[in-house]
């Protein structure tokens, strides 16, 4: 690790990694076409992630016309069916993902993924796109149990202590994000190019960046402040 550098550094998966719009777009637009819906564009769907699937979907059946817990249920479970088997259709890392993570090996920097994406579907898709073996660990929306999930801090709290403790840094495109960050009293880190519901100036992060080429020196300017 270079002396002006975070030990850990966690990323968010969808819209920070990734590009997995594609992919969430059809398994909700699938549904969608199942309950006799209108479809969405890919960038319609782009807003509703960040919260997990079960916030996706609703906010996708509110935009076509609501739902209810009964039609819900049947409806979710068709969506996660769907998805389960087409993870990495269209999902690729973002341009220079693979460059920053090799830089941060370099350095000694244990590197994490903290998603609201369930575990199982974060552990596979990253098997599918050979990327699963770089990260120390991966958490999901429901490892840690109900409620425990971004914004709450308890899912960075856990990476930091699966990673052997010390500094740390979180990366994300949402403000479920950046709030755990803040919550978690680390420095969060926002990327100008995921799945944006509010402008990035507006999510309260402490650095901005619009690619990943700019993350170590980011990274490191932070940990000088």
């Amino acid at each position: 690790m270079t002396q002006n550098s975070f030990a850990i550094v966690g990323f968010d998966l969808d819209g920070t990694l990734v590009d997995s719009s594609g992919d969430l777009t059809d398994a909700v637009n699938h549904t969608l076409a199942f309950a006799g819906r209108p479809l969405l564009t890919v960038e319609q769907v782009k807003t509703m992630v960040g919260g997990g699937a079960r916030h996706m979907l609703s906010q996708g059946l509110e935009a076509t016309g609501g739902s209810s817990p009964e039609t819900f249920r049947p409806l979710y479970k068709r969506m996660l069916a769907y998805y389960g088997e087409h993870l990495s259709v269209h999902t690729r890392p973002f341009p220079g993902v693979v460059a920053a993570l090799d830089q941060l090996d370099a350095m000694g920097v244990t590197v994490a993924i903290v998603t609201n994406k369930f575990e199982d579907f974060a552990l596979r898709l990253l098997d599918e796109l050979g990327l699963r073996e770089r990260f120390a660990t991966i958490i999901g929306g429901d490892t840690l149990g109900p409620g425990l999930s971004k914004p709450n801090r308890a899912p960075i709290d856990e990476m930091i202590r699966r990673c052997g403790g010390g500094t740390a840094a979180f990366v994300g495109d949402s403000i479920y994000d950046i709030m755990a960050a803040r919550n978690a009293e680390i420095p969060g880190i926002a990327v100008s190019f995921g799945f944006l519901l509010h402008p990035v100036e507006e999510m309260g992060a402490d650095a901005v960046i619009d690619s990943f080429d700019a993350l170590v020196p980011t990274l490191e300017k932070l940990s000088l402040s």
